[in-house]
């Protein structure tokens, strides 16, 4: 029987997106999710499940915001009898939301470490909210959902308490360029010894901070203008993506595209000296044989879960520019066998081949060895799937976490033979300068200095 959809406008104080979070964030967990022009608000999930230390932990609700250790099992076959895939539009619809980190989906295939963090966020959600011709609407077909709307409601027609980000200390990088330079010189070895052909070496940046990072969300969607942003916040945890990074989107009647984004050249504000950044990208031959190989990872991927001959590669070596980096982004399509669950797919393909390397569980191996810390979300995936299978999930690049009072994020890119070592590093700070100027915008030396 169809369940029938309650849908009603909310009065807000401001229809901005960064109120309507603040005012929401003291709900028991929140999500965001902004794919490719498809924004949503999802809360006060049925059930949900947290990854942390190794711990499988199930949360159903009993009341409009109140939750219950539940001992349910987290299978990957959820979807199983549901994915028809006919959603045209891939918006969300009512489903499955929520993140994967790198180091819960490298555990699938290798032994990998993990962060004191959530590892994993998955919520069944049949309550969302939609921006919709200048109003939010509420949608739920949930049985409490006149009470949850009014719940809501109130919410958002009260002051934000929203904690302003306060940094300790200055982010930095936990590497210098001479530790760099050894891990890049240890994976040229491998590759010489035949153990890999392509290694994603990646570092971090690191502060400490007191606050809300949803204080600073609004910001850093604004400079990075990325098409898969995000923000989750679950306890004490909070992850804010700026990807520009598509991983897979599960479109209807079976069909799923996944976008590898591999070669990076600066950004300049000369529109000659940017142009012809852009055009030493797109004629790049170390740049094309990295991208080819991370085409080739991923078709493989797909193939396993594909119907015979259905996996396609209509785009090769596209550049697409961003506000501070150009991009070489090729697109591999492919039609899902019917039998086939989602969910699966997504899990089996998880860590993305363009953000570990070729071929992956070597490098993987390897990435643990010279990286020197678990990456946590970063390079994981956020997304949604829907209740007929649709979805869409990113790669979690350009993305911040805050646990407690740390603050993480990361940048890297591919290592081939051909690679050369202060042309990466540097890549590193193309891709993240920007947002680690603006985040250290919010030190506050009197912090540290009461503190000592």
């Amino acid at each position: 029987m169809t369940k029938t959809l309650y849908q009603r406008p909310l009065k807000v104080l401001s229809p901005l997106l960064e109120d309507m979070l603040s005012r929401l964030n003291s709900l028991d967990h929140l999500v965001y999710l902004n794919n490719d022009g498809q924004p949503f608000i999802a809360c006060c999930a049925r059930e949900y499940f947290i990854v942390q230390a190794e711990q499988v932990r199930g949360f159903k609700r009993i009341g409009i915001d109140q939750y219950h250790p539940h001992n349910m099992k987290f299978d990957i076959n959820f979807l199983h009898d549901q994915h028809t895939m006919t959603n045209e539009k891939n918006s969300f619809s009512g489903g499955y939301v929520g993140f994967i980190g790198y180091d819960y989906a490298a555990q699938q295939q290798v032994d990998y470490p993990n962060k004191s963090q959530p590892a994993l966020f998955l919520g069944q959600f049949n309550s969302y909210i939609k921006p919709i011709a200048g109003d939010w609407i509420f949608y739920s077909d949930d049985p409490q959902a006149d009470e949850m709307f009014n719940y809501i409601q109130r919410l958002l027609i009260q002051p934000s308490r929203l904690p302003e980000l306060q940094l300790k200390n200055l982010c930095q990088p936990r590497w210098n360029k001479s530790t760099y330079d050894q891990a890049f010189q240890k994976i040229q070895d491998y590759i010489v010894a035949g153990d890999c052909y392509q290694i994603n070496l990646t570092q971090e940046f690191v502060a400490r901070a007191e606050g809300s990072l949803l204080a600073t969300a609004s910001k850093f969607w604004q400079l990075t203008d990325a098409p898969y942003s995000g923000y989750l916040k679950i306890n004490d945890f909070e992850l804010l993506s700026c990807s520009p990074e598509l991983f897979i989107d599960f479109e209807a009647n079976h069909k799923i595209v996944t976008k590898p984004i591999k070669g990076t050249m600066p950004r300049y504000s000369d529109p000659v000296q940017d142009e012809q950044s852009k055009q030493r990208l797109q004629s790049s031959k170390k740049d094309m044989a990295e991208n080819v190989m991370i085409v080739d990872l991923l078709r493989n991927d797909l193939s396993v879960y594909a119907e015979t001959g259905s996996v396609k590669t209509p785009k090769l070596f596209n550049i697409e520019s961003f506000n501070q980096v150009h991009h070489m982004v090729s697109e591999v399509e492919a039609k899902l066998k019917p039998e086939v669950n989602p969910f699966e797919v997504l899990m089996s393909a998880l860590p993305g081949g363009s953000i570990t390397g070729a071929p992956k569980i070597r490098a993987m191996q390897i990435i643990k060895e010279l990286e020197g810390a678990p990456r946590g979300a970063y390079c994981g995936s956020m997304g949604y799937f829907n209740q007929d299978g649709t979805g869409s999930w990113n790669i979690l690049i350009r993305s911040i976490q805050k646990y407690q009072q740390d603050v993480s994020l990361w940048a890297g890119g591919g290592i081939t033979i051909a690679s050369d070592c202060d042309a990466e590093y540097q890549e590193c700070f193309d891709k993240v300068s920007a947002m680690i100027d603006l985040l250290n915008t919010w030190y506050m030396p009197n912090l540290q200095k009461s503190e000592s």
